[in-house]
């Protein structure tokens, strides 16, 4: 796996939307069993919340509540059915038995790779992410 290039002054991803079908069934399954904070969740009436939940050392979800069929039809596949997600984690047998022990599935038993150890593991939609202890 190539290394990451530096990030360049004063440039960096804020957050990423997440597709979600309901924003409490979300929380529930990010806060619950990935273990992320609640950074916000703030009524914008009509039905609609600003919704950010993260990890303790850096990055954000926004989590956004599918309104049309196009997007309803991406909850779950954002990314085509690839990891698109990856959790770096400092503790990989800690947080794969925490997540497991939360009823996270995974879809396969952990590896090791040059990268670390590393398994995939699916989201509340069925959507695959990587969790990896470097």
């Amino acid at each position: 796996m190539p290394h990451d290039p530096p990030t360049p002054a004063g440039v960096t991803l804020a957050r990423v939307t997440y597709l979600v079908r309901d924003y409490d069934e979300a929380l529930a399954f990010f806060v619950g069993a990935l273990g992320f904070s609640c950074l916000e969740d703030t009524d914008l009436g009509g039905g609609k919340r600003w919704v950010r939940v993260g990890g303790p050392a850096g990055g954000e979800l926004l989590l956004a509540k599918a309104t049309t069929l196009a997007q309803s039809a991406r909850v779950g596949d954002q990314t085509g059915g690839r990891v698109g997600f990856f959790l770096h984690t400092d503790d990989f047998d800690r947080d794969h038995a925490r997540m497991i022990a939360a009823g996270v599935r995974f879809r396969e038993a952990p590896r090791t790779e040059a990268y670390g150890k590393v398994a995939v593991f699916e989201d509340l939609y069925g959507a695959p992410w990587d969790l990896i202890g470097r």
